[in-house]
């Protein structure tokens, strides 16, 4: 017959420590509501998995390496008139496009909010169970450069395909030589139909030819991402002067 001395030590032989801190409270609660058994049972069991969820989550979010603070909470879309708002919110809620593996690209001037977005939506997507990397382009070019110096970029590639989203912040801002160009086109062909790519960009497609020197490289690389994207061009001055601004003037400020 069942013993309740023996609960506590069950619920950590079983590795459930959320339920192990809380069922004693939560019998009392259960006996002063006259709770049936399932329902006290079931109240158990949301806490232990509202309690690994704010884990994996917290986990992911480090993995992530996602510039601290940048959500959709914290973007001011009223000092960014051009963002389209609806179509943001739908990409952070809807994942079908993660898991069909399209693309998004964001395009605009320095200082216009891109990496916020990006860094919004994918805090979103976290949120909702999907494994996100964000990384500079350029860092990362430069990672992929040396392994392939050292005969492992296959391997490299894997490892970020682990990542249904991976985030290249700045592609512009990657000056490359013929290598480097490279080995971003084999990162773009290897993820392309199978996990999705963000990229934030200050040029324009047709300026790309200053990204991949190699004309025919920069159509394959184009060609590959627009195929299944989403393409945000915004067009606002500063974001974060029009932002600074604002908050200046809600403060009283002339």
């Amino acid at each position: 017959m069942p013993r309740i001395e023996t609960l506590p030590l069950l619920l950590k032989q079983l590795g459930l420590p959320t339920m192990f801190e809380k069922w004693e409270k939560t019998e009392s609660i259960a006996q002063e509501k006259s709770w049936r058994h399932a329902d006290y049972l079931s109240a158990l069991c949301e806490f232990e998995a509202a309690n690994r969820y704010q884990k994996r989550v917290s986990r992911h979010i480090k993995e992530s390496k996602l510039p601290p603070g940048k959500t959709l909470a914290t973007f001011d879309f009223s000092a960014a008139k051009s963002v389209p708002r609806l179509q943001i919110e739908a990409l952070s809620e809807n994942i079908a496009w993660v898991k069909q593996a399209n693309n998004l690209v964001i395009f605009g001037p320095s200082g216009v909010g891109k990496t916020h977005l990006a860094a919004a939506i994918a805090h979103r997507l976290i949120e909702q169970g999907i494994r996100v990397l964000f990384t500079s382009t350029t860092s990362l070019v430069q990672k992929l450069q040396d392994a392939r110096q050292k005969y492992q970029l296959p391997q490299a590639l894997e490892k970020l395909a682990r990542f249904p989203v991976l985030i290249l912040d700045d592609i512009g801002y990657a000056k490359k030589d013929e290598m480097e160009t490279s080995v971003l086109f084999e990162l773009i062909a290897d993820r392309y139909e199978n996990v999705s790519l963000v990229i934030t960009a200050n040029q324009p497609f047709g300026e790309w030819d200053s990204i991949f020197p190699d004309n025919m490289m920069a159509i394959a690389a184009i060609d590959r991402l627009v195929h299944h994207s989403s393409i945000i061009n915004i067009t606002d001055d500063s974001y974060r002067k029009n932002h600074a601004t604002q908050q200046h003037n809600k403060k009283g400020g002339k």
